[in-house]
């Protein structure tokens, strides 16, 4: 299907009261987003038979909205780093905001001069909105260059996420695609529909895979239905069909991701794998690039394709990513060019462009190897497949949480050190409390008047409830991060009021 594209996504009125651009538009951003054109492979300079091995880098950027501005106003976590900059590492301030912007120096500078790059740059709504409450027009105009302007089409890929970086496996399934939906119209709002309808990949915050089969399920068709093509997965949250690992030569091609849920239904969609750990050294000195140099081609059935690295990093923090990232990125381009690019066999590339290109070559989705949620198989060991009920999968949970130490339906993210869930009941249950209530007061609402989303109840609501679900509330333990959480919390209550 090919997609009608608006010229622009309409203005809120709501925005004049200071509400991001989250809901409204649902008809309009499907039009936009529901198509199977290629995206990339109109515009890349790159040949598949030419190259060896590739690597994709990925930088994923995040503050949360946190309710600590004047008289307990929402703003983002950067504006108070700013306000408070003798406060634990907020002296970084500066530089985190020169991060959120710099690709947009980086990019041009390298193409001017010859190069070749790729970035796949992920963002979270909580941020983009708050460079507009800064006023950081520098940081959104930098962006916007290289997402807006034709000649970086090839070079830039914005990856979709959850507007206020949700975990997902503990997300509220209904919120799921609110989440999903939220941030496919604040990008659009800013950037424009023609950017929206490229971005075909999505990178879920943490890294964090759901493996309950009904929160998968629902994930994956949400993603689908949003238009997504590809996700990205890390490599231990994921295994084989017969509960196994990945094999090794599989970690550098497209999975197939597949969901069975309660009900015995499946839904797949294609996964590139992050592979190593949660280091940021690994794509601030480059090592994906490092790595493609000892990987070779690789056979999908009969047709031959190189492989591919694909990593993610965050984009700004810590030292590494603030300082070696820009040394050390900038030079491998210049070196592949210097080498000819078309001859080391070692390119830069992005996601949907890989995906495009060897699709374009003969290979079909189904040709993937397939893989599932790391413990599926444990679980679909006890269920048989063709005969599940959520019955029968809630005893075969019950019974492996009591029989299995090593079992879990927490999913699995960028680490197992750390859980969104044990120890933060103060929040999840306040959490759940609220998208119950949000739901209850508005799912009828809408499916009786579509447009009940653009009103400014409607979208405040929306708006705290998406809040509330930020994983950094469960992240840096007791106390600041969850009092900001109950506080939430209150003004959600009082807009559902």
């Amino acid at each position: 299907m090919t997609a009608t594209t608006p010229t622009q996504l309409p203005t809120l009125e709501a925005l004049r009261s200071g509400l991001p651009n989250l809901c409204g538009w649902e008809a309009e951003i499907r039009s936009v987003v529901n198509h199977s054109d290629p995206v990339f492979l109109p515009v890349t300079n790159l040949r598949l038979e030419q190259i060896t091995a590739g690597f994709a880098c990925a930088l994923h950027m995040h503050q949360p909205t946190i309710p600590a501005g004047a008289d307990g106003a929402l703003i983002g976590h950067l504006q108070y780093m700013f306000e408070h900059p003798h406060m634990g590492d907020n002296h970084n301030a500066g530089v985190f905001a020169w991060c959120y912007g710099r690709m947009g120096d980086f990019i041009p500078e390298i193409v001017s001069n010859g190069g070749n790059p790729r970035i796949m740059l992920d963002y979270s709504g909580n941020l983009l909105w708050s460079f507009s409450q800064m006023g950081r027009s520098d940081i959104l105009n930098n962006l916007r260059r290289i997402t807006c302007d034709p000649q970086y089409y090839p070079y830039v890929e914005w990856l979709g996420t959850m507007w206020s970086h949700a975990v997902v496996p503990s997300t509220p399934i209904p919120d799921l695609k609110l989440h999903i939906q939220a941030w496919q119209h604040h990008f659009a709002s800013l950037f424009g529909y023609d950017a929206l309808r490229r971005v075909k990949g999505f990178s879920p915050p943490e890294m964090h895979l759901p493996n309950h089969p009904d929160t998968l399920y629902e994930y994956i068709k949400a993603l689908k239905e949003c238009g997504y093509r590809w996700l990205m997965v890390q490599e231990h949250s994921v295994e084989r069909l017969d509960g196994s690992a990945l094999h090794q030569d599989d970690k550098y091609i497209p999975n197939q991701l597949v969901a069975r849920n309660s009900q015995g239904e499946t839904i797949s969609i294609t996964a590139l794998i992050k592979t190593q750990g949660s280091d940021t050294k690994l794509v601030a000195q480059m090592q994906p690039y490092h790595e493609a140099k000892g990987r070779g081609r690789q056979a999908i059935g009969n047709v031959s394709i190189p492989s591919c690295v694909t990593q993610i990093a965050d984009g700004e923090n810590g030292g590494v990513m603030m300082n070696e990232f820009p040394r050390d990125f900038l030079p491998v381009w210049y070196e592949i060019k210097e080498n000819g690019r078309n001859t080391t066999g070692v390119a830069g590339v992005n996601g949907t462009e890989y995906i495009e290109l060897i699709e374009a070559s003969g290979i079909h989705p189904d040709d993937y190897p397939t893989c599932q949620a790391i413990g599926q198989h444990k679980i679909w060991q006890r269920v048989d497949p063709d005969q599940a009920t959520p019955a029968a999968v809630e005893q075969a949970i019950a019974d492996l949480n009591t029989s299995d130490p090593q079992f879990h339906v927490d999913g699995a993210s960028w680490t197992n050190d750390i859980s969104w869930v044990k120890g933060y009941e103060n929040v999840l249950e306040p959490m759940n409390q609220l998208s119950a209530k949000f739901h209850q007061t508005y799912d009828s609402q809408v499916q009786a008047d579509p447009s009940i989303t653009r009103t400014p109840n409607y979208q405040a609501a929306l708006l705290y409830n998406l809040l509330l679900q930020t994983s950094c509330f469960r992240y840096w333990g007791q106390g600041t991060w969850t009092d900001y959480a109950r506080e939430l919390y209150r003004l959600g209550e009082a807009a559902l009021m």
